[in-house]
């Protein structure tokens, strides 16, 4: 009776878990969601793919930043649960292990291209020739000053460098829940946070003093970019941290800084020139392909020199697109269905 209990059991989570997956089967149109910076591109092959694909649904495209959309992703396979999830930065691995966790074991990485972040001012300020060092020090909680960390008390750019302008200092920079945070800290406060010199001290207390910000005058933005200009609007003072491709659609409105001497551009950025670039991905949930109508055939779009080719759709959008060869091995691993898993990071 006892081994009976036990298989009957596992048999019911056996169904159990197949019946998510099939439940997906009542619904006919890719549900999709996740990076702000990734959005305006899945946006445009998402309406193409529907054009172009009469036989299935337009893809639905929702935003809720990176770390939303790749939380959404991992909650479970099925009908309630998103299918792709758009990201400007890498899964991490533990998000993985929880997408793992409740099921979702079939992870396939794809990435489509690159995109930059770049620093931006209302079209009326004066230009900024910004090193990370400047951020860094705009901003900190602590500053070094004679060998101490101390309060940091900069009310003025020009106070932090005379070249920069007279202008009071004020950032909007994403929230956690961006991918573009993460690229923010790693390329740019973290440069900024070795080149300011910090006194030695345990390396806790040092992560600490490199990532800890002033609340006085750094706004952090959990919405998308639109939000972010509604700060500059709003406080014309105000920094603010866009991908490059929302700077290019509002260029009127806009005035880009330079990093390290380098004006952020699609060349720039292609060439490695530009010191603040990153990849851009989405995760395809392999449980759901032949399930969900069209998932394989949206991929191969996506990738195909049309779109995210040079000279196609997205690089009128504002994408860099990645190398022809680089984007053939993408579509090449996600045709051979080859999971990622949380030891490959």
């Amino acid at each position: 009776m006892k081994t009976f209990i036990l298989a009957a059991s596992a048999a019911a989570l056996a169904i159990a878990a197949s019946a998510g997956i099939a439940s997906a089967q009542s619904r006919d149109t890719i549900q999709i969601a996740g990076s702000s910076t990734v959005l305006p591109f899945a946006s445009i092959v998402a309406e193409e793919f529907g054009n172009a694909f009469p036989e299935f649904n337009t893809p639905v495209v929702g935003s809720g930043g990176s770390g939303g959309g790749l939380r959404q992703f991992c909650e479970g396979t099925g009908e309630n649960t998103i299918d792709i999830a758009n990201s400007s930065r890498r899964i991490r691995a533990g998000e993985i292990e929880a997408c793992n966790g409740n099921g979702v074991n079939d992870i396939l990485e794809v990435q489509i291209g690159y995109d930059g972040i770049v620093f931006a001012v209302s079209a009326d300020r004066e230009d900024f020739a910004l090193e990370p060092v400047h951020v860094f020090k705009a901003i900190a909680a602590e500053v070094p000053v004679d060998g101490e960390m101390v309060a940091n008390t900069y009310t003025n750019w020009n106070e932090i460098d005379p070249s920069l302008p007279d202008q009071p200092i004020a950032m909007a920079i994403p929230a956690s829940n961006h991918g573009t945070r993460e690229v923010f800290e790693e390329r740019v406060l973290a440069a900024g946070c070795e080149a300011a010199e910090l006194p030695e001290m345990e390396e806790e207390a040092m992560e600490a003093a490199c990532t800890a910000l002033r609340q006085d005058v750094v706004i952090e933005i959990a919405g998308d970019y639109t939000e972010t200009l509604a700060r500059l609007q709003s406080n014309r003072d105000t920094v603010g941290v866009f991908g490059l491709s929302f700077y290019d659609q509002n260029r009127d409105t806009l005035k880009v800084a330079t990093i390290s001497g380098v004006t952020p551009s699609l060349e720039t950025i292609a060439s490695g020139e530009y010191p603040v670039s990153r990849p851009l991905y989405f995760y395809v949930k392999g449980e759901h392909i032949g399930v969900i109508p069209g998932l394989e055939e949206y991929v191969a779009f996506f990738l195909s020199d049309q779109m995210a080719g040079a000279g196609g759709a997205l690089e009128a959008a504002g994408m860099i697109p990645a190398p022809a060869e680089e984007t053939a091995e993408v579509q090449s691993r996600f045709d051979g269905r080859e999971v990622l898993t949380a030891d490959q990071l």
